[in-house]
């Protein structure tokens, strides 16, 4: 019987020394255990995440970009919509994989806010599309914990001359910012 009492009281003073604040936490608690495993992560393997993410993100982007356009006239409305306000989808995007997203145009070629040698990148796309070269991507690693991806807009897309207004050569390029910590978290824990 004095068993039965114990075993009761210890059965009790444990449920109620259960916090239900831990359990909202453990997801948190489960990431940041997974975030702080050593994982082998090659510069390749880096340089192939971004692309392939990079890929995808442009193209998601280009066409709701590119809807959007189509569905409206007013300047204004297309002036937001260039600066990439008002599109859900991309702000979805870069919020989930906390991305710096931007559209560049002929201006930021010289524009001494972006780095020197995304300028030099940019100013060879600007000879590509001079030259009606196909766009390829490319990656840039601009610190030890961040990488850019560019690609250039296609020449017919109406991006173009939405967002740079009648251009001779028809251009703009993709800036897709990545920072390394947040590309290694999406790359999976089965790596070398």
């Amino acid at each position: 019987m004095f068993r039965i009492v114990v075993l009761s009281g210890l059965s009790i003073s444990f449920l109620l020394s259960c916090n239900p604040e831990r359990v909202q936490y453990t997801n948190e608690l489960k990431q940041e255990m997974a975030d702080s495993k050593i994982k082998r992560v090659t510069d390749a393997d880096l340089i192939e995440t971004i692309d392939n993410l990079g890929g995808k993100v442009s193209a998601t982007i280009q066409k709701e970009l590119t809807t959007a356009l189509q569905r409206t006239t007013d300047p204004a409305e297309r002036t937001r919509l260039c600066q990439l306000q008002d599109l859900p989808r991309t702000k979805a995007i870069a919020d989930r994989y906390v991305l710096d997203i931007r559209l560049l145009g002929p201006a930021d070629i010289q524009d001494k806010d972006i780095s020197a040698k995304e300028r030099e990148i940019l100013s060879a796309y600007f000879y590509n599309a001079k030259q009606k070269l196909a766009p390829v991507s490319n990656i840039q690693k601009t610190s030890d914990t961040s990488f850019v991806y560019n690609l250039a807009v296609p020449a017919d897309s109406p991006i173009c001359e939405a967002c740079f207004g009648k251009q001779d050569v028809p251009f703009a390029v993709w800036h897709i910012g990545f920072q390394k910590r947040e590309v290694v978290r999406r790359m999976g824990a089965s790596k070398k």
